[in-house]
């Protein structure tokens, strides 16, 4: 029905929701809060390096290790940074 492509942008809009609540609610963790928000840049890195891959190469993301491991470390950066906010607000309680 949808490609993975139409669903992965559709996956945009319920993260975007999820951020203004999370924002708006003021109860996130500072800390976790901006790594939620890195994953977004994770999400715009990784978009326009598939499309490099795609043209340079000739190959999906996947298949070029030096450019997939460039755009997973801001997924990796995110995950750091949403386990350090959370592991500090349990430690404050």
């Amino acid at each position: 029905m949808f490609s993975k492509d139409t669903l992965f942008a559709l996956s945009l809009f319920p993260y975007l929701g999820f951020l203004w609540f999370l924002t708006r609610s003021q109860k996130a963790p500072r800390l976790a809060l901006i790594g939620f928000y890195v994953l977004l840049v994770f999400v715009f890195v990784t978009i326009p390096a598939g499309i490099y891959a795609k043209i340079a190469y000739n190959l999906p993301l996947a298949d070029i290790d030096w450019l997939h491991g460039s755009a997973e470390l801001f997924l990796t950066f995110s995950n750091i940074l949403v386990v350090l906010g959370f592991r500090q607000a349990l430690k404050n309680e």
